[in-house]
């Protein structure tokens, strides 16, 4: 089973995360792990024993927020909470708290909420993006104004690069769901493969699952994140797949375009990030 590690910061942004998990898992079963890390300060004027008494109690009340908030999502959502856990913890660094527990405690995947609000790195906020920077646990960014609806698609952005292996882990993604995939990728003038079907030939080669493949001329006037919006508006997927290589940085590799562009990639859809290593 699935173990899928839901941050919360008891925000109304927070709660598309954890509608987004909810949803997933009243489609195939796969159990939550609800996380909120949550700071106590320390008086320095305290001696240790007060400390540790104030400590405790702050936790305890924030366990019980935390039940109570999670609670009242499902509520919301008409939805019967089963194999979900609440888990707090104290730490004053949010970002390397959460994954250092998903990655002791075996997590698939970190759900996260993002804050629209311009650009794309502003959307996903700094800990999202420090998450799909550094996390060895695949990152999913929902949008904030995401409500929960039954996940029928997938889109998959790719540069064709290290296939077999990327379509195997969207393929186990998108099988429990029954959710269609869509490959998308953008051909560069001169570009030797720009044949959907040789494409789909190759992407045969390594999954029996059904993939369309939905090749896009690149426009280098205007910004990828540009021509990944007008791809997402026009096919409408319930949700986009992306592989990027860490150690090259996130927004480095997706935003290649000139810093004075001014421009706004308002999501509307989740967005799973593995890491190409």
């Amino acid at each position: 089973m699935k173990k899928f590690l839901v941050t919360t910061d008891f925000s109304s942004n927070s709660k598309a995360a954890m509608r987004f998990a909810i949803q997933l898992a009243s489609q195939h079963e796969v159990a939550l792990t609800f996380l909120n890390v949550h700071n106590v300060m320390r008086p320095t004027s305290w001696n240790e024993a007060t400390c540790a008494a104030h400590e405790k109690h702050e936790m305890t009340k924030a366990r019980t927020n935390l039940d109570r908030f999670v609670e009242s999502v499902y509520k919301t959502g008409k939805v019967s909470p089963t194999n979900r856990t609440c888990v707090i913890i104290n730490s004053a660094l949010p970002d390397s708290t959460i994954m250092g527990y998903a990655a002791e405690h075996a997590f698939d995947f970190i759900c996260i909420s993002t804050r629209g609000a311009g650009t794309f790195e502003k959307i996903l906020g700094t800990t999202t993006a420090n998450l799909i920077n550094q996390s060895a646990v695949p990152v999913i960014a929902v949008p904030g104004n995401y409500r929960a609806s039954k996940l029928t698609s997938i889109l998959y952005a790719s540069d064709l690069s290290g296939l077999e292996s990327q379509i195997k882990r969207v393929v186990d993604f998108a099988r429990p769901l029954a959710a269609a995939v869509q490959l998308l990728h953008f051909s560069a003038p001169f570009e030797p493969v720009t044949d959907p079907e040789i494409i789909h030939m190759a992407v045969r080669k390594f999954s029996d699952y059904e993939i369309e493949v939905q090749l896009k001329p690149r426009d280098f006037v205007t910004p990828l994140i540009s021509n990944i919006e007008l791809a997402i508006k026009t096919l409408k997927p319930s949700m986009m797949i992306m592989f990027t290589k860490q150690q090259e940085g996130f927004f480095n590799r997706l935003l290649l375009s000139s810093n004075s562009v001014d421009f706004s990639f308002l999501t509307t859809i989740p967005l799973l990030v593995f890491s190409k290593a």
